[in-house]
């Protein structure tokens, strides 16, 4: 365990010796450095399960969270229950100030129709904010080969959006590789991948994709410019 946040120069070398570890060791590596000042956001994606397979034997006690924004799709809680059976791991959900009920009441509708990203910065952006407070770390499951932006991300890496270092342990996986341990590990996963939805968010947000669409993120803001929730855009975590 630290006893205080690493400066600059320490996660430069720390990325420059863990670009090439496998995930396990990175996630040890973050469990060594910041644990219990060390947490995980998960939107319950296949990354995101095999990193909660991975914590569950390296040290479940790991807080690990999940931002409930209201408008999650049923399968995607059921997911929540189906890990903690499987691993004993009971993903928090952090919840916005406002209902579903009264935040659209205050915009007049649902805001996510004419200004995603606005309802997106409500529902996810402040919950995370206030769920990170207090901690040095965060781990993500964010891929390099998923999005521009997320292809600048370092393996370990200073997230200024909120303040803490941020730890994407599977950065360099591919889809392949995430799918092929899935199904070697039997980890629990949506079913609605199996249903065309690549990947998952906010039920008014997102869609299923036509056979063969070879972008990850095809479904999601779909006929948007919008690809990001902007949890994992532009600063994320840089060195």
């Amino acid at each position: 365990m630290s006893v205080e946040t690493p400066s600059r120069v320490d996660l430069v070398e720390a990325n420059e010796r863990l670009a090439k570890a496998v995930p396990c060791d990175i996630i040890r590596w973050a469990v060594e450095m910041f644990y219990p000042r060390l947490t995980m956001a998960t939107a319950f994606g296949p990354e995101g399960c095999i990193i909660i397979h991975m914590l569950a034997e390296i040290e479940p006690r790991v807080r690990v969270f999940n931002l409930e924004t209201g408008y999650q799709f049923a399968e995607t809680l059921e997911l929540r229950d189906r890990i903690a059976e499987r691993y004993g791991i009971e993903v928090e959900l952090v919840r916005p100030d406002t209902t579903v009920e009264q935040y659209e009441a205050q915009h007049g509708g649902p805001l996510y129709i004419h200004q995603p990203d606005q309802c997106c910065h409500d529902r996810k952006i402040i919950p995370l904010r206030r769920a990170v407070a207090g901690y040095d770390a965060w781990i993500s499951s964010i891929r390099a080969d998923q999005s521009p932006h997320r292809a600048g991300a370092s393996v370990v890496g200073w997230d200024a959006k909120f303040g803490l270092v941020k730890v994407n342990p599977l950065l360099s996986w591919t889809q392949r590789d995430v799918w092929a341990f899935v199904v070697a590990n039997d980890v629990p996963y949506n079913p609605l991948h199996d249903q065309g939805y690549p990947s998952i968010g906010c039920w008014p947000c997102t869609s299923a994709v036509a056979p063969g669409e070879t972008d990850e993120r095809a479904g999601r803001w779909a006929g948007q410019a919008k690809t990001e929730c902007g949890l994992h855009s532009l600063d994320s975590s840089q060195l």
